[in-house]
């Protein structure tokens, strides 16, 4: 087992820098997305000392609720989501800055009422008129609500205070739209107000992959196309759509998964050292990784990507049933829960070094990973031993479960013949520097209070991501599959995925529960 030089205490405190006074303004605070991820992060933020003093947050959903039971509700769901006791002195200063106001997204009423209580809050706790606005709504909404929030002049803001709009996937739904939204929000707000918000790169392993690359010396000369072979992004999932099947069955694991979170796992994957860790110079490089994808012609959807509906299966030695079957799932649906695809990166680091992507539900095991994998050695040295072939190395960099890298390399096996062992040299967060509380936007919604737009997509980088997948989009809307379901669940996907690089000699890394 690797160990680190000096590895510190568990409970050694996260040192940051605190954020700005501000105010949050929750659009769609009742909802799920607010109870299971934003409110535990921001108590995970409160108790490492990384939320100003002068912070609060204002929720507007339509569901009736006072301050007093938007309090009493938070309170639950920071007990549920956080697993662990709540600090009682830490938990009263936190909830009191809680307010919540009930109102229709659309009535222009409550964008006057919003402007009155945010400037009562800003007398109350000292906030300086910084706001940031936090759309966990329905896309539909997206637009509207950046417009309505500009007519009020609740967007302006000079050198004494900022405001900001935080915006969740799907940003778009196609290439059109999201160009659409994308000039509709840059009339009415800068690209430096604008966040367009991937979970995805809040987890650790996402953001060490820069670390990873930039700051070890032996690890950059060999990324590049000489020494690697090629590269495997996968993102499993054992679950089905989870009562969400009107939303996937409109959307389908190409448009949920591929343009944001798989995308910006390759970019940062692929991407050239930039020459600062300043946000612009990260997402320029980030940018022209994503316009170096080639354009993917009509025949070569149909030879270089797969899709695939999950049928009946187990799970756990559990019967599940198939897609068609799901709830709000029309029984001759033709929406995909699995895809692949191989892509090519037209630039002087990674020319014929192919990139093979998956996602799919219902598989085997949870997990997400990148596979690095190296050229093979040559094999003449052996010739005259029974050793018959030999593995490629691969490094893996785990984003979850457990996040973590490991190094897959050949060894002696002991004895007096010469065979060879492939060995796995692993490292893991949580064994190394402790497990910390996190949802994973905790670092997100920090970033969005003191102005890094690091971890956020830009307008180019969106709409690179939706152009490299709208080809397929188009040409499986025209040439309806004929197969569907054709995996099993708690299979590793169609068998045609597998085909997908078996004809080019190699074979996906399977990660079993």
């Amino acid at each position: 087992m690797a160990q680190l030089a000096e590895q510190p205490a568990a409970t050694t405190p996260r040192v940051g820098k605190q954020s700005d006074p501000c105010v949050m303004v929750i659009f769609g605070a009742a909802g799920d997305l607010t109870a299971r991820l934003l409110l535990p992060a921001l108590y995970n933020l409160a108790r490492a000392n990384l939320l100003s003093r002068e912070f609060a947050v204002l929720g507007v959903a339509r569901s009736p609720m006072s301050n007093e039971d938007f309090r009493k509700r938070i309170a639950d769901d920071v007990k549920e989501y956080c697993g662990e006791c709540v600090d009682s002195d830490l938990w009263e200063d936190f909830a009191r800055r809680f307010y919540y106001f009930a109102s229709d997204f659309k009535d222009d009423n409550l964008y006057t009422h919003l402007k009155d209580q945010l400037a009562q809050i800003d007398r109350d706790h000292g906030t300086h008129q910084n706001v940031f606005y936090y759309l966990a709504t329905a896309p539909s909404f997206f637009g509207p609500i950046v417009e309505k929030l500009a007519a009020a002049g609740l967007l302006e803001q000079n050198n004494d205070h900022w405001r900001r709009v935080i915006i969740e996937k799907p940003f778009g739904h196609d290439l059109e739209s999201a160009k659409a939204l994308n000039q509709q929000l840059l009339k009415l707000a800068d690209e430096k107000q604008i966040y367009r918000i991937d979970h995805y790169l809040g987890k650790e392993t996402v953001q060490n992959i820069m670390a990873f690359r930039f700051a070890n010396g032996i690890f950059e000369p060999i990324w590049n196309r000489r020494y690697i072979d090629h590269v495997q992004i996968s993102v499993a999932e054992t679950v089905g759509v989870e009562g969400r099947g009107s939303y996937f069955d409109h959307a389908g694991s190409l448009r949920d998964m591929v343009p944001n979170h798989i995308m910006q796992l390759i970019s940062l994957t692929a991407m050239e050292p930039p020459i600062s860790f300043d946000a612009n110079a990260v997402r320029d490089e980030q940018a022209k990784i994503l316009h170096a994808i080639q354009p993917i012609s009509d025949e070569e959807v149909l030879t270089r990507t797969v899709r695939g509906q999950y049928g009946d299966g187990s799970e756990g030695g559990q019967h599940v049933g198939a897609y068609r079957a799901e709830p709000d799932v029309p029984p001759d649906s033709r929406t995909e829960t699995f895809v692949a695809m191989k892509l090519a990166i037209d630039n002087w680091r990674w020319a014929d070094v192919p990139f093979y992507l998956r996602t799919g539900k219902r598989m085997p095991s949870r997990s997400t990973n990148v596979v690095i994998q190296f050229r093979r050695a040559p094999f003449v040295l052996f010739r005259d031993t029974q050793v018959e072939h030999l593995m490629p190395n691969q490094l893996v960099l785990h984003i979850q479960p457990e996040e973590g890298i490991s190094l897959q390399f050949a060894a002696k096996v002991p004895g007096p013949v010469m065979r060879l062992g492939t060995v796995d040299m692993n490292f893991e967060y949580q064994e190394y520097f402790g497990k910390q509380p996190s949802t994973g936007y905790e670092r997100l919604l920090h970033d969005c209070m003191i102005g890094d737009q690091t971890l956020f997509q830009r307008a180019d980088m969106v709409e690179a991501g939706w152009s490299v997948v709208n080809p397929m989009l188009d040409l499986w809307k025209a040439l309806p599959p004929r197969n569907f379901p054709n995996y099993a669940s708690g299979t590793w996907g169609p068998k045609e995925a597998d085909e997908l690089l078996e004809r080019d000699g190699r074979r996906w890394r399977n990660f079993e529960k």
